[in-house]
């Protein structure tokens, strides 16, 4: 077997996606956007927000939602991992302020621990390890569809003052997030042949997107000072305490479904949906509840993607070659293969789901 290099090993294990956002992030302290430039990319960024709520809109199907009631008791852990757990946990780390966080990131960790679950990066790492592939796309559509409602109540609870929560914070969050995503789902009968055929370049569109929110975000932060508040030291206590809070969900998740007696399959599934966070869920809508401060407030997230795509990985892939129905061993995914399916599937968090069954095990 041919060595691998140590970039190499750097390449498989870093997300390209999240590479391109550290890029962005860098495009933006060199070359923030100032002035009339501003307000363009703001505006810019506004319709791709309302573009991408409208594209997951006519992604998610409906019937597949209705299908997983079936499996209630799943779903209600997963649903509860996200939306309780996590927000308890995030609050738990706030006593680490003024320590290892500064406010703001505190702030971003909160937002972090109330955003929705993932689909397409929770499909994938399930049926790497060979776990209950339905009941993750179920999952995963059930909690973007809560988390429209569920994120911005939550953060405005959690987070107080620092969400714009006013009667105009909730125009905007209905005229950016919630009527594009209504829109969406009523296009979707004449959409869905259209999405089936242009997948990749929507795909794209959607990371460009993303970029473009998080460019006009840091651009902001820049300007209020942002790398004046978040030292490098900050950066790398941020990383342990997302790591920590990943261990947490994935210790907590394995346990309780273990002691509620769920199946093999069912109970890889609700660690991997109940502990992944979306990423392209998170940043447009963090972007339309804290404006000109969105800047360190993503930074949690995105580092939270990177460890969940990294360690889910390599677990999934440990988890497939001790199922009793994993395919031969020259068959199964190597560690690298299975980071890089897990990291192409997040570029599309809320992406069109496969086919139910298509990678049942």
């Amino acid at each position: 077997m041919t060595p691998v290099s140590w970039p190499g090993r750097l390449r498989r294990a870093v997300d390209p996606y999240v590479a391109a956002l550290l890029g962005t992030v860098t495009l933006a302290t060199l070359l923030p956007a100032t002035g009339r430039t501003a307000a363009t990319v703001d505006y810019a960024a506004d319709a791709a927000i309302g573009l991408l709520f409208f594209l997951y809109g006519a992604r998610l199907s409906t019937r597949e939602a209705v299908d997983g009631l079936r499996q209630w008791r799943l779903q209600t852990v997963v649903a509860t991992s996200t939306f309780v757990l996590f927000p308890l946990l995030g609050l738990t780390a706030t006593g680490l302020v003024p320590y290892l966080l500064t406010d703001s990131l505190a702030t971003g960790l909160l937002f972090l621990c109330v955003v929705p679950s993932t689909i397409q990066s929770s499909i994938a790492l399930t049926s790497t390890a060979r776990g209950n592939v339905p009941a993750a796309i179920c999952a995963g559509t059930y909690s973007s569809l809560l988390g429209l409602v569920a994120s911005p109540l939550l953060a405005a609870w959690l987070i107080g003052s620092a969400v714009s929560f006013s009667a105009d914070g909730l125009l905007t969050i209905a005229t950016q997030l919630l009527a594009p995503f209504l829109a969406g789902q009523l296009a979707r009968p004449r959409l869905t042949g259209f999405l089936t055929r242009h997948k990749k370049p929507l795909g794209l569109l959607d990371r460009l997107s993303i970029l473009l929110v998080v460019y006009t975000a840091f651009s902001r932060g820049v300007a209020e000072g942002i790398w004046q508040q978040v030292t490098p030291v900050r950066l790398l206590a941020l990383l342990c305490v997302a790591t920590a809070l990943l261990a947490l969900a994935l210790t907590t998740t394995s346990l309780t479904a273990r002691r509620l007696g769920f199946n093999r399959e069912d109970r890889i599934t609700i660690v991997f949906c109940g502990s992944n966070k979306s990423l392209a869920t998170g940043l447009p809508m963090a972007a339309v509840l804290f404006g000109a401060s969105a800047g360190p407030v993503i930074l949690p997230l995105m580092l939270y993607h990177q460890v969940q795509l990294m360690v889910c990985a390599v677990i999934a892939n440990r988890w497939s070659r001790q199922s009793p129905t994993s395919p031969a061993p020259e068959l199964a995914l190597t560690e690298g293969e299975a980071s890089r399916t897990s990291a192409h599937s997040s570029h599309e968090d809320a992406g069109d789901a496969p086919t139910v069954g298509r990678n049942a095990p």
